[in-house]
């Protein structure tokens, strides 16, 4: 699984390319957080399912 995923940024306002910044196992299955490099917004993904 790659280090990297492109997404809309809400608080840019346009895609960006996010980057890992933890990773761990869960009951649920992998947690991934990702970090918007220009503006910090933050958010999760357990197994595909994004919260932000």
């Amino acid at each position: 699984m790659s280090d990297t995923v492109t997404r809309s940024c809400p608080d840019c306002g346009d895609d960006r390319e996010f980057y890992t910044t933890a990773r761990t196992a869960v009951h649920l299955g992998e947690k991934r957080k990702f970090r918007c490099p220009d503006c910090g917004y933050v958010f999760v993904r357990i197994d595909g399912i994004e919260a932000g």
